[in-house]
């Protein structure tokens, strides 16, 4: 017994020390090598996988096309930093976009007396200096100032601006600078990757990285400033855009400008997720526009138009669910001489589908008055085709010049020359040639007035009269101005 009881302890102590060699040999060994996975699948070459799962920190292959330096690589040198001076007495605060610039106000400073500053960016597009960048952020401005990549410094003057669209194109005199080149954002797709590039709280040159969320947005914030005519028809990314990162580029991984980065929708003012570009098919015509004529040739069908939903379709029996409905037709409109009809369901132009309002006033504002357009519409269930030749605002097939005279109301206006502006002090304004019967001459005002502000915005020409006075009808306007002994004066009018 006492044989077999030390035969079992033999054993079982050589089973233990096995145990005990074979775990310090394990203890003392090195660690194995990760497995890390292959970052291209070898038998589709397609990427696979971007970093191994037992790693912390390894090297990995980007995917074809997402690498961002290039982009940013080329991009950068063409986008600018614009710093703008705004009269004291400029109410900023009226322009829906004022977020964008109210962080970099002199708020010590009592705004009675007070220059107020501005900060945007802005994108070189021709290489003899012309600089596309926001009407708002101009807006005002009695002094413009563009810091290049390079860090030099220029002044700047404005050569057209866009209220419709919020877009303005400036020009410095430089040349051989280095432009950024076109994209097309009609071939943009939601999901497709963008950087957004420019200069927020003034830290010039920055680059953020996001995909397109969403195209054709209208999210009414250009509607206060230029009434019925606003376009909305953004590119939405959620790129990374804060105040100062207004009027600067939305580029494609090319490197190709896209759109103008505008606007952002926050609680705070500060990015929260979502913002807003011009898209640059708009934006290119524009500044053809601006650069070619002074101002911008907006193409009308001569229609009142809302979205098509399941509710109006029922109501009315359309037959489609999506697509823009004409509510009316003006008389003698460009629709009305092409056969369109209130009841009609607008759902392509020129072969592009549209599918709202947003969409289709994109496609017609790419147009000038004149030219031709092909509208596919659907009128008692039946899909049709029609061409219209678009008209201006005046009713015309005609391109417009800018104007220095303009006759309104019973009175007649002239621009100031450069030499009357300078002997003046003023960096703008709009002389009364003539005033008849109305309601000017009903105000008090007397030939030679010059008119410099209305309702607390600076109108520097009569361009800017036009477009501000085309946005108050039925409300009533407070005008500053001077007369030629220097005397400043104020008159209420029942506009």
């Amino acid at each position: 017994m006492a044989r077999k009881k030390l035969f079992f302890a033999m054993i079982a102590s050589s089973f233990m020390g096995g145990f005990l060699a074979l775990g310090g040999f394990m203890l003392m060994q090195p660690n194995p090598e990760p497995i890390v996975i292959p970052a291209v699948n070898e038998k589709t070459d397609r990427p696979a996988a971007l970093t191994s799962y037992l790693l912390d920190t390894t090297s990995f292959a980007v995917p074809e096309g997402l690498n961002f330096v290039t982009a940013a690589r080329k991009s950068t040198p063409a986008v600018v930093h614009i710093s703008t001076k705004v009269a004291a007495n400029y109410n900023m605060e009226q322009n829906p976009l004022y977020h964008f610039f109210r962080d970099y106000l002199d708020e010590e400073v009592p705004r009675e007396k007070r220059q107020r500053s501005g900060s945007g960016s802005g994108v070189i597009v021709s290489s003899d200096g012309y600089i596309v960048t926001n009407n708002h952020v101009v807006d005002g401005a009695e002094e413009i100032n563009v810091l290049l990549n390079d860090n030099r410094t220029f002044k700047a003057s404005v050569v057209g601006i866009d209220p419709t669209t919020d877009l303005a194109v400036i020009k410095i005199d430089q040349t051989e600078l280095i432009a950024m080149q076109w994209g097309n954002s009609d071939l943009i797709n939601i999901g497709e990757w963008v950087l957004a590039v420019g200069n927020p709280y003034t830290f010039n040159s920055t680059v953020t990285a996001g995909i397109v969320s969403a195209k054709a947005r209208n999210i009414d914030i250009l509607r206060k400033n230029a009434n019925d005519l606003s376009i909305e028809s953004f590119i939405q990314t959620d790129a990374a855009v804060n105040p100062g990162n207004s009027g600067g580029a939305l580029v494609n991984l090319k490197g190709e400008l896209v759109g103008i980065n505008t606007a952002i929708m926050s609680p705070t003012g500060s990015y929260a997720g979502y913002s807003f570009a011009v898209p640059v098919s708009l934006v290119k015509k524009v500044y053809v526009d601006l650069v070619e004529y002074g101002t911008v040739q907006r193409a009308l069908l001569g229609i009142r138009i809302g979205d098509v939903n399941a509710k109006l379709a029922e109501e009315e029996k359309l037959g489609v669910n999506r697509g823009v409905y004409i509510a009316s037709v003006g008389n003698q409109s460009a629709a009305n001489l092409a056969g369109l009809e209130s009841g009609d369901v607008i759902i392509a132009v020129n072969e592009k589908p549209v599918s709202n309002t947003s969409e289709l006033q994109e496609q017609v504002a790419l147009n000038r008055p004149g030219d031709e357009v092909w509208i596919k519409y659907i009128r008692d269930q039946k899909t049709r085709d029609v061409s219209v030749v678009l008209q201006n605002s005046l009713g015309t097939m005609e391109v417009v010049k800018a104007v220095n005279r303009l006759t309104l109301g019973g009175a007649s206006f002239e621009d100031l020359s450069e030499k009357e502006l300078d002997k003046l002090k003023l960096s703008g304004g709009i002389r009364f040639k003539e005033i008849g019967p109305g309601k000017w001459e009903n105000a008090g005002i007397q030939p030679g007035f010059i008119i410099t502000m209305i309702d607390k915005r600076v109108i520097k020409n009569i361009e800017e009269l036009k477009i501000y006075l085309d946005t108050v009808k039925g409300d009533g306007i407070l005008i500053t101005g001077y007369y030629p002994n220097g005397e400043k004066v104020y008159y209420g009018i029942a506009w």
